[in-house]
């Protein structure tokens, strides 16, 4: 008998190989371009494991408004820029480890080293061995070839945007000779920036045991990178970086998503979970995020925005005295004049909970003695809403009082003695 053949048959054919068969372009592919496939696949996996192990909602255990979220993380915060003032956090100050977010204080080092001339952008930088990345999914690479050269400017563009191990070791041997070497110097870093439960190991944040920082450590850190280096912080808003033939774009799902957030960077380790420490301004404020070992770069991202909305909209900014203000005459001994004025020596605005009146106090030094310095700080000037404090501002003298002369302080000398 014969049968008709459906002139679908050769097209359903087609799709059932193509289907079943593996895809030809695949194979002839380059190793190169085989590892973006290869990263989606673990990183598919890493999802699916980590979904399972997400961590309970962790509340917050300070906040300065009603109503901050609980975020299914080990720690998290959220920092007011200008103040620094903490206005939420849940385990702030526990040593974790923080993966990535470690290239934050090498390319904070390598910014101050360009703004003191130590380095030039030009600056050529080799990439040795141990620097040298061999080209697996299991790490952030810039893809450096070995023993080649690239400038420093590109280094740390490697290290912000595209999160490169090789880069950070290699500006590491070049500024310190070693990764140990350069480990010293963010520790002294650390240190004087008051990172109190900071220790680094090595410039990557790849594991270690004694290699740990905090949601609050980390925090402060960021806030440094953008007051400390404005010529160079829009690198970290960047969306994507080529270097070797290789574009990669930005881990910071944020950059995409939201158009006030100008920074700062991600990391990940199976030990450290998912991070992100963000950055956002909307209008006169800037808010600072840290999320700390989530199950996801979703929940990461999630989470940072949850904060930023839940801070944003939860405090605004105050200004609870204006720059050329008196706010007080404090008493000073010998001197040509009997008192001088106390007001604040720069603008001064806080971020404080939405419609909560705030408070200050005003307390000044007392015995002051000329001469007294025009600028000199003679006492502070403290801020409350709702009874918790929220600033504090030094308050300085106005003018300059001179010391009396030799006679005068003999009269006053005189009647101090006799209470007048």
């Amino acid at each position: 008998m014969n049968t008709k053949t459906s002139p679908l048959l050769p097209i359903l054919f087609a799709i059932a190989a193509g289907i079943l068969m593996p895809n030809s372009a695949s194979f002839a592919a380059s190793p190169k371009a085989a590892k973006p496939a290869a990263h989606k696949k673990a990183t598919s996996n890493k999802k699916a494991t980590a979904a399972v192990s997400a961590l309970p909602p962790l509340a917050a255990e300070t906040a300065l408004a009603a109503d901050a979220p609980a975020l299914p993380a080990k720690a998290w915060l959220l920092m007011d820029y200008d103040s620094g003032q903490v206005l939420a956090s849940a385990n702030a100050d526990e040593a974790l480890p923080p993966a990535s977010l470690t290239k934050m204080m090498t390319s904070y080092i390598v910014e101050q080293a360009l703004r003191s001339g130590k380095l030039k952008p030009t600056d050529l930088v080799t990439v040795s061995e141990n620097a040298w990345c061999r080209g697996t999914s299991a790490e952030s690479c810039m893809y450096l070839p070995l023993n080649s050269q690239a400038t420093v400017i590109d280094i740390l563009r490697g290290i912000i945007i595209q999160s490169g191990n090789d880069a950070s070791k290699a500006i590491a041997e070049h500024m310190a000779g070693s990764e140990a070497g350069f480990a010293k110097l963010m520790n002294a870093e650390a240190q004087r920036l008051g990172l109190t439960h900071t220790n680094f190991v090595n410039p990557t944040g790849l594991p270690d045991p004694a290699h740990k920082s905090s949601a609050r450590d980390l925090a402060i850190l960021a806030r440094a990178i953008i007051k400390d280096g404005a010529e160079y912080y829009p690198l970290y808003a960047e969306r994507e970086f080529k270097y070797n033939g290789i574009k990669q774009g930005n881990r910071n799902a944020l950059l995409y998503t939201d158009p006030s957030v100008d920074g700062l960077k991600t990391g990940h380790t199976a030990e450290a979970g998912y991070c992100l420490v963000t950055s956002s301004k909307r209008n006169d404020m800037r808010l600072i995020t840290v999320i700390l070992n989530t199950h996801s770069p979703q929940a990461r991202a999630d989470q940072s925005r949850t904060l930023l909305g839940w801070g944003f909209g939860s405090f605004e900014k105050a200004t609870p005295i204006q720059p050329n203000a008196v706010v007080g005459t404090p008493k000073v001994n010998f001197g040509k004049a009997d008192t001088v004025a106390a007001g604040l020596g720069a603008p001064w605005m806080l971020t404080v909970p939405r419609g909560q009146q705030v408070q200050t106090t005003i307390e000044l030094k007392p015995g002051l003695e000329a001469p007294v310095a025009k600028g000199a700080v003679i006492g502070k000037v403290i801020a409350t809403a709702n009874g918790k404090p929220v600033g504090e501002a030094p308050l300085v003298a106005q003018a300059e009082v001179e010391r009396s002369g030799l006679l005068l302080r003999g009269w006053q000398h005189v009647m101090k003695l006799i209470g007048k």
